[in-house]
């Protein structure tokens, strides 16, 4: 007798999840369902609410995926145009409050940057050419079927007017982004009680994607990273190479420091920051699009403690922003679910279907990749002004005062940054900057000087000053020329 599962939701989590159970159970038939018309190519789609701001894929989640794909998840990435990008000295970074990030020698983790929309069209189309045991059907899910014990499909909604139907399944899992109904549907079930927080700093992301300017080619991902601890809003922004020979380039900035969405504010926000090389690159190049904003819920951290929860019912998991969300501005949450993917796929392997607790093993196995996306985010976050939802506990400052120390010293010292990146990229967990490498360049500082001025190649510099000439038709002496 054939089995089937049910994935709600054809996001970054639903299709890294969809693979995962195609991986472990190749005769298990998977429908993938979604309430959108999912577009024919890499477009941006409404149920994805941070769709048009900039996404990181970290390494850790690039590993999981290739990991879950029968293809190669990577290269088809680069063949559509994404960029693959080095922390150790593939980009430009301003700390917080500790001058610029140096260069090193050695490439560390990389990520993959590019437009949400093409990544999920390269997942989708990966799955779907890879795994035939996956289908895709547009639906949306009101429901649970089964009881307190066990889960035996999904209620679906009534289509274009007519009756809702029923749709019965080995196996659901809830990957539907953070406007899951999960709570609601477990309390139809009768499991009430789950614990729930949320963290809201306001941010308010504001983008605008420009044409990669001729001689810019090369130039790298470029950062200026928000202060958390100044007792101010915070303000950042960024420039994201994508494909398309393309920037996408987003500021950020928490409540009572947003950035404005006119073209001219937008430029002028840019410029303000602590260092205004982000101003300065696009002030010279040209915009193809009008800036997009999104704020409000969509940028908020919020988790679900399901694995806490005192009952869980058989053949049910739920993974990605279904569980846990975060400030997109940490670029984690599409590393996490494909991760939390990972776990399913284990348990699967190891124990079938059918193996007793395997749903409350796979909620345990995602929620601990959670804690450590959970604790970076929410340790910065508690820290802004206006901040909804908590006050920074003792744990959140000794956190924040270690990362702020293990930052500096990673401006001058390669093992500090190292332990940086590892996590950063989720390749480690969080005790990776507890090793004693890392501990002792906490302690002793950065090696060598901090500096004001961003570690840029000469053929960059050139770049970056043939912008800023073009901006302001002449030559410009000093780089921090607008700032404020």
């Amino acid at each position: 007798m054939s089995q089937k599962a049910v994935v709600v939701g054809a996001g970054t989590a639903g299709l890294v999840a969809a693979a995962a159970l195609s991986l472990a159970q190749p005769r298990l038939h998977v429908v993938l369902l979604d309430r959108d018309e999912l577009p024919e190519g890499p477009e941006n789609r409404r149920g994805v609410p941070q769709g048009r701001h900039a996404h990181l894929l970290m390494a850790g989640g690039l590993s999981a995926m290739e990991a879950l794909f029968p293809v190669s998840v990577r290269d088809r990435l680069l063949d559509a145009g994404a960029h693959q990008i080095a922390l150790g000295n593939g980009m430009l970074a301003l700390t917080a409050d500790s001058g610029w990030l140096r260069r090193w020698r050695r490439n560390g983790p990389h990520m993959i940057t590019c437009t949400r929309a093409l990544l999920d069209w390269v997942l989708r189309q990966a799955l779907l050419d890879s795994c035939p045991n996956v289908c895709v059907r547009r639906a949306t899910v009101e429901g649970l079927l089964g009881d307190a014990r066990r889960v035996r499909g999904v209620r679906i909604g009534a289509a274009d007017h007519g009756p809702g139907s029923e749709l019965e399944a080995d196996l659901v899992v809830d990957a539907s982004g953070r406007g899951s109904g999960s709570l609601q549907w477990l309390g139809e079930l009768g499991i009430t009680g789950v614990e729930v927080r949320e963290i809201d700093s306001g941010l308010t992301n504001a983008t605008r994607i420009y044409r990669r300017p001729a001689g810019a080619e090369s130039f790298p991902l470029t950062m200026v990273q928000a202060n958390p601890y100044n007792g101010r809003p915070g303000r950042s922004a960024m420039v994201l190479p994508i494909e398309g020979n393309r920037w996408m380039v987003s500021a950020g900035g928490t409540r009572g420091g947003e950035p404005p969405q006119d073209p001219r504010g937008f430029l002028e926000y840019a410029l303000s920051l602590p260092h205004p090389i982000v101003g300065h690159l696009i002030s010279g190049a040209q915009a193809l699009t009008d800036v997009v904003v999104s704020r409000g819920r969509s940028t908020s951290n919020a988790r679900r403690y399901f694995e806490r929860s005192t009952r869980w019912p058989e053949r049910f998991v739920v993974l990605g922003d279904a569980l846990a969300t975060f400030n997109p501005a940490y670029g984690q949450g599409m590393s996490v679910a494909a991760l939390g993917a990972q776990v399913l796929a284990r348990e699967l392997q190891q124990g079938g279907l059918a193996s007793p607790g395997l749903s409350r093993r796979v909620v345990r196995g995602a929620a601990r990749h959670v804690d450590s996306a959970w604790a970076a985010a929410v340790g910065m976050d508690v820290l802004y002004p206006g901040v909804l939802g908590a006050e920074p506990r003792f744990a959140d400052r000794l956190t924040a005062r270690y990362t702020r120390r293990l930052t500096k010293a990673a401006t001058g010292s390669p093992d500090a940054a190292a332990a940086l990146w590892d996590v950063t990229s989720l390749t480690a967990r969080p005790a990776r900057v507890l090793r004693p490498k890392a501990l002792l360049a906490a302690l002793n500082g950065p090696l060598l000087p901090q500096t004001s001025e961003p570690p840029l190649r000469p053929s960059e510099r050139a770049a970056l000053d043939r912008l800023r000439k073009a901006a302001t038709g002449g030559p410009d002496t000093s780089l921090a020329h607008n700032a404020r």
